[in-house]
Formats: structure tokens, sequence, C-alpha cells
């Protein structure tokens, strides 16, 4: 593994660095839109503040190219910025589907039109995208699909229901594959439509989870009528079109380090007010905790690696995400065994019931552990 960062990215960083210390201000700090349901119409404006300021300075999607409002970065400019939003508790974007795994398929397979019209509007937070994929049947399975889109003249009738959408709440816009040839074989015969979810016959629904909040989505279209100008790809090729969106979304995990190393920091700083670093049982189990924070460290430095010498992102996603989804729930149950009672209420009272999401967000523990079976292990799908 050679991890280094060259040059270019430490001059990114300074530049990067002075930028956030002249913009960030308090009044913008902390949790970005994050993916609950409980944002107030003042704290959207402020995001969308902050994310406009981003946009204007091409801090806010610098992976895109030029032409479209980035900076065209490279590896490890990404892996600086993440770096220092961090460091700095600078909040994301308003988009965070749209700009790092939506706008990707927009920019390869969709047509002028639509990136002019869309693309400015994503990347400085004026719309909101979400991604309509998983279906009641069709989760991880995502090809077993049945949302269906009949064409009719010029235009689509979309009919189905979607579920598990994050950000549906607040979108404007969605990533929407449907069947749109059901004789075909289920991998074919999808296409991906890009919806106005302001269109008559759109519904959205909460749906609240155990830890009270409102973060995800049921989503049902009646008779949605989309204009044909909204396919995005070719007709009846929407799985290519869901396997860039999905790449780029799991091409993210190299960062998750970031977050689980800095709770695992709080968690050891809660112990110590508490005298807890004095019991040797429950140093040692913290101990473990910090060595998993650096073990999920070391195999995205791997996956970044890679992707530096020019080797596609292959089972290192798999493998930081299964880290980082164990790690988050060890995490959990740390904090009860070294805090006790106190961590039933406040950060850690819902970090201890919201961690068990974390074994299905972004691929499940399950067909995370089939992908490293078959593509390390070489074991048969059977």
């Amino acid at each position: 593994m050679d991890f280094t960062y060259p040059p270019e990215a430490e001059a990114f960083r300074a530049e990067f660095r002075s930028w956030l210390d002249e913009h960030l201000t308090d009044e913008f700090r902390g949790d970005g839109i994050g993916f609950s349901m409980e944002m107030d119409a003042d704290r959207l404006a402020t995001m969308r503040q902050w994310n406009r300021l981003l946009a204007d300075a091409r801090f806010a999607a610098i992976s895109w190219p030029e032409e479209y409002g980035g900076r065209g970065a490279g590896t490890m400019e990404q892996v600086v910025f993440a770096e220092e939003m961090h460091r700095s508790d600078a909040p994301g974007t308003l988009n965070p589907l749209g700009l790092s795994n939506i706008a990707p398929a927009i920019i390869e397979f969709g047509t002028d039109d639509q990136r002019a019209t869309l693309l400015p509007r994503m990347l400085r937070g004026d719309d909101i995208w979400c991604q309509g994929f998983s279906e009641p049947d069709a989760g991880s399975d995502l090809a077993g699909l049945q949302c269906r889109a009949v064409l009719d003249d010029d235009h689509f009738v979309i009919n189905g229901q979607k579920t598990w959408n994050t950000l549906g709440h607040l979108a404007n816009w969605c990533e929407l594959l449907v069947r749109t040839d059901p004789d075909q074989p289920k991998h074919r015969g999808i296409s991906c439509l890009l919806v106005d979810m302001t269109l008559p016959g759109v519904e959205v629904r909460p749906l609240v989870t155990i830890t009270g909040e409102k973060e995800f989505n049921e989503i049902f279209f009646t008779d949605v009528r989309v204009p044909v100008s909204s396919l995005l790809g070719p007709l009846h090729d929407g799985w290519r079109v869901a396997m860039t969106t999905l790449a780029y979304e799991r091409g993210t995990v190299a960062n998750l380090h970031l977050s689980l190393r800095a709770k695992i920091r709080r968690l050891i700083d809660d112990a110590a007010a508490v005298g807890a670093l004095e019991d040797p049982v429950k140093r040692q189990a913290l101990a473990a905790l910090y060595l998993e924070g650096e073990l999920l460290k070391l195999v995205s430095d791997r996956a970044i690696s890679g992707a530096i010498h020019g080797r596609a992102m292959g089972p290192e996603g798999s493998i930081a995400k299964l880290v980082w989804s164990e790690a988050e729930q060890h995490v959990g149950e740390v904090a009860g065994q070294v805090l006790g009672p106190d961590a039933n209420t406040g950060f850690w009272g819902r970090d201890r019931v919201y961690m068990r999401a974390l074994t299905i967000a972004g691929g499940t523990t399950q067909v995370n552990k089939n992908i490293l079976a078959q593509r390390v292990l070489g074991l048969p799908r059977a």
C-alpha cells in the first residue's frame, strides 16, 4: 500500500482550509441536512445559503468536471476535502445523494438539455434529489423491482411503490428505476426516469424508525405522467444507469473511518470523565474499540491507494463497509459497558438504538459477506 499526500493535494488542503476559516461561521457549523424530517424551515434556508457558498467557490462537488462547476478533483483531493470538512465541523450540502451518486449518472448518460437544466440547480442546492430504487419486495435484489412505467404517446405513466427512500420528504426530483418491459429477464427491461416530485399522483409517506425519527419514506406513484424527455440513458437499459449510481455510492465508504474514529474518541473522553478508565476491564474494551477504528482507516487507505494507482474499487469497499458496520455495533455495546445507565439517554441513547440500521444502510452485511465470499475467497454462489 502506497498512501501519501502529493504536493497538489496539500496545496488544495491549504486553499480549502483558508476558505473554510474565512466563510465557515458558527451560523453554519454543525450538523448538515442529515437524513431526518425534523429539519425546520429556518435551518433549511441556512443550509441552502451554505450550499451556495460552497458552489460559488467550486467546493460543492469537487469531483465534478470543471465545465459543470466542479474542479475535476482526483482521489487524494477528495480525501483531503473530507478530512478538512470533518476537522472544521462543516456541514455538507443539501444534496448528499444528488451530488455524489445521481449527478455522475446524469453526466454520463444524460442529454445536453438534462445536464444544462438539472446540474446547476442541484449543485447550488436549489433542488434536492432522492433515489427511487428499493421496493417492499426489491431491496438487496434490486433487479426484482416491479414499479411500472408504460409509454403513452409522449409520456410515461408510472404506477407502483418505492420504500426506504432517503430525503424524499425534501426532494424536488427523484432518480427513479421502473420496469418498462416486463417480458424481459429481470435485469433487463428496466429504465431510469428523472421525475419531478411535485407532479400529480406522487405521494410521500414517512416511515418512523425505532428512534422515533422520520428518516425514511415510502413513495407511491399513481398514474404519474412524466415526459419521455425524462428518460435517463437508453430505454430498457436502466440497470446500467443504476450500477453507475451505486458504484459512486459504494465508493464513499473510504471516508467512513472519519466519523467512526471521532465517535470512539468521544466515548473515550466520556469514559474518562466518569472515571471508567480506572477499571482495567473497561479500559481494555475501549482499547479494542480504538483498534477497530484504526483498522478501518487502514482498510480505507488501502482502497484509496488502489484508486490512486489506477485499480478500480474492488472488494475493499465491501470490506470497509463490513468493518464499519460491525464496529458501529461495538461502539454502542462498549458505551453501555463503560457508561452504565448514562448510555441510555442523550447522544449515546439514540446511537445505541440507531446502530442496528448501519448493518443495512449502503448495502447489508449479508450482501457484503456474499461479495467477499465470491470475489475474495472464490467460493461458489451456491
